[in-house]
């Protein structure tokens, strides 16, 4: 079902991280369905009714373990790695709101793998589609890697792409979208434990209390060049 949202109406993303001074914290990454609400009644009963429910991701896992055994020995560590996340599913109808959230919570920032691809992933463990539940080539949504770190009082969210011809063939399977997707935004929203002393990214704004950093960016752009999203940060000690 994730498939057919992101590929049918605008994708507004945020990924939002927490961070403490400990190294730990969450990272969330939200899907912003509302704009799809009107087209409510060609998609799952589901989203014609209000409901906040949350899917844990190590509880499907463990329900098709044997399913999962059959897989290639790369394609059971892809699905392995969504263990940590949950799903929360969030649809108001009255209020014309439809939110999915991949989230996690982590010891170490550098645990956290690309929340966008584990979110693509996701959608291949989809407990409502049996026909979903085991990917076919999940690999084209994967063509970038993205790491985090947070060390001496700097983060770094850097992107790479990690072959080019899959990364191509995944823009040029989103190009009949690109109208839809023209307005659609991928938005950065990071919480530090301190005051932000200086960025990167030129473009990103501050909370007034300066330790929340927001960087908004095209979605279009984003998949393009994930790199648009490549920032470091100096905290103030």
């Amino acid at each position: 079902m994730l498939g057919l949202l992101a590929g049918v109406a605008a994708c507004n993303l945020t990924e939002e991280i927490y961070l403490k001074s400990d190294g730990s914290g969450s990272i969330a990454l939200q899907f912003d369905g509302s704009e799809m609400m009107d087209m409510a009644e060609g998609l799952a009963d589901s989203t014609s009714q209000k409901m906040d429910s949350v899917i844990y991701f190590s509880d499907i896992l463990r329900e098709k373990k044997d399913s999962i055994a059959t897989l290639p020995a790369d394609e059971q560590e892809r699905l392995r790695n969504l263990e940590p996340y949950r799903m929360r599913m969030q649809s108001d109808p009255d209020a014309g709101e439809m939110l999915f959230t991949l989230e996690r919570d982590f010891t170490d920032l550098s645990e956290v793998e690309d929340s966008f691809n584990a979110f693509q992933r996701a959608g291949t463990l989809d407990p409502d589609d049996e026909s979903a539940s085991m990917p076919g080539a999940p690999e084209i949504y994967e063509s970038t890697q993205v790491s985090y770190a947070l060390k001496d009082g700097i983060f770094r969210r850097k992107s790479v792409i990690t072959d080019s011809v899959l990364h191509q063939r995944r823009l040029d399977s989103l190009e009949q979208s690109a109208m839809f997707l023209s307005g659609s935004t991928y938005t950065l929203k990071i919480h530090f434990p301190s005051r932000v002393k200086s960025s990167s990214a030129q473009n990103a704004t501050l909370s007034m209390d300066g330790k929340t950093l927001i960087h908004e960016v095209g979605f279009m752009d984003y998949l393009r060049d994930p790199g648009v999203l490549d920032l470091e940060v100096e905290l103030e000690k």
